[in-house]
């Protein structure tokens, strides 16, 4: 899909995973080091997946820190969390993604289909990354922050 001639045609409604980049992600040596969400967005900021390379970067739009513009880029998918299909008809968001890897008659279903397994595999890279280093005390990352009860 390519931008239309006239500013003023809508844009054509696509399919996208909407996802939620992680409140703390660990960093440093063992993991022991907490970060703020990640350098272009910040921790909890919703964002549109459109596509999907080498299995462990996502293609998305979102707003960053510093501006009120959508912005692209690349996100590892471990620091994103709570993938869901949706319909995006936001000019501003199509307009930066300009395509959506769920395209066609099945994108719903296609999204729909790869949200829990994207789900599952940011689980598997988040654990997989310090398998043998404790968490740091008090920890603050997606996973402890899942697991602790509600206060």
């Amino acid at each position: 899909m390519s931008a239309p001639e006239d500013p003023d045609e809508p844009l054509e409604p696509l399919w996208m995973l909407t996802a939620n980049v992680v409140l703390w992600r660990r960093w440093g040596e063992g993991g022991q080091g907490l970060r703020p969400g990640t350098k272009t967005f910040r921790g909890g900021a919703r964002v549109h997946v459109f596509g999907i390379v080498d299995g462990e970067d996502c293609l998305v739009v979102g707003r960053p820190r510093h501006a009120g513009r959508y912005v692209s880029g690349y996100v590892h998918i471990r620091h994103l969390h709570t993938f869901r299909p949706k319909l995006v008809r936001s000019p501003a968001v199509l307009r930066a993604a300009e395509w959506s890897g769920f395209w066609g008659p099945e994108a719903a279903d296609a999204a729909a289909e790869a949200a829990p397994r994207l789900e599952r595999r940011a689980w598997e890279l988040r654990s997989e990354r310090w398998p043998h280093w404790p968490h740091p005390e008090p920890c603050l990352c997606h996973e402890c922050a899942a697991l602790a009860p509600a206060r």
